[in-house]
């Protein structure tokens, strides 16, 4: 493992730092969290895709943003699961950078789907008449198409960093996934570039997106304000509350994991990386949740579609 190479064979991710002995015990939520986001989001994708009146372009939206909490969940947590049943921790040097690029890509895609959806809202509420016009089936697709393109562009550049970079020192990474940084410590070069790049474009990125879908909530607050009756206001805030806790569930967790990745060497290492790996199961298990509850349609519809089959079945 000492000997220098500009394209190291593999890595061994050694989990989480001090908790080793604990490993078996924190898989079991790990993988259960796991399962219950995979049979949430399908749950979602299953009942709009069965059901046509729901599809609009609210409700592809949120199919768009269960596809990237399933890939986003499925990149780490399987590998994360083997780590810690089968003590397979060694990792290819292509499938650790693969690894790496699919988190942060879908990070990136999930950052424009939820500006989308804020977008969505706006013009639902404040030009409704408009709605049909301006959201059409070719504009999600767009738009489903931005965020794809957005997300590459943005983090192919990770990649190309490291691959540059020489790794002649230890191999062992320690996370229960590869990220952008904690692979480039392993580097026996000057990492800045990738300290910086990794840092600000892909935070700039967020923050224009936050910026944005703040100043479409307070044109969205401005015009539920003027609805004369109440009412009407209650049910304009109850459909954005959905998305506010959306939001909430994933900038929140992604901006703390970030900053503490390379600024937070005060934060132990083993409540950093549970922090991290929390990241990649509870959004994409509450999201789901969140609509399903919060949303009557979702609700109605999920009934509709897993009792009509058992009532036909009866008869």
């Amino acid at each position: 493992s000492n000997v220098t190479s500009l394209a190291p064979d593999t890595f061994i991710l050694t989990g989480i730092p001090g908790m080793e002995q604990l490993h078996i015990w924190i898989s079991i939520p790990f993988c259960c969290l796991y399962l219950a986001a995979v049979l949430a989001n399908g749950v979602l994708l299953l009942t709009v895709w069965a059901e046509p009146s729901l599809h609009q372009p609210m409700y592809l939206f949120l199919c768009m943003l269960a596809l990237a909490d399933l890939t986003l969940s499925t990149t780490a947590v399987p590998k994360a699961l083997a780590l810690f049943w089968f003590r397979a921790g060694e990792i290819s040097f292509g499938a650790c950078l693969t690894q790496m690029f699919f988190l942060h890509f879908t990070c990136m895609v999930e950052s424009v789907i939820l500006l989308a959806m804020a977008f969505d809202r706006f013009v639902a509420i404040c030009l409704p008449l408009r709605y049909g016009a301006v959201l059409t089936e070719r504009a999600v697709a767009r738009a489903g198409l931005a965020a794809v393109l957005r997300g590459f562009c943005t983090i192919l550049p990770c990649v190309l960093l490291l691959r540059r970079l020489p790794f002649c020192g230890p191999r062992a990474i320690a996370h229960t996934y590869c990220e952008h940084m904690a692979l480039a410590r392993l580097a026996c070069a000057d990492t800045r570039a990738n300290l910086w790049y990794g840092l600000l474009l892909p935070f700039a990125v967020g923050v224009l997106d936050l910026l944005l879908i703040a100043v479409s909530y307070a044109f969205i607050l401005l015009a539920v304000c003027r609805l004369p009756a109440r009412p009407a206001r209650s049910k304009a805030l109850h459909t954005c509350g959905s998305h506010l806790c959306v939001l909430l569930l994933f900038y929140v967790p992604a901006a703390f994991t970030a900053l503490a990745q390379r600024f937070g060497h005060g934060i132990p290492p083993d409540v950093r990386i549970l922090l991290a790996n929390l990241y990649v199961l509870l959004p994409p298990l509450l999201n789901p949740i969140v609509y399903g509850v919060r949303t009557q349609q979702i609700r109605d519809r999920v009934l509709k579609v897993f009792t009509c089959p058992r009532s036909r079945v009866l008869r």
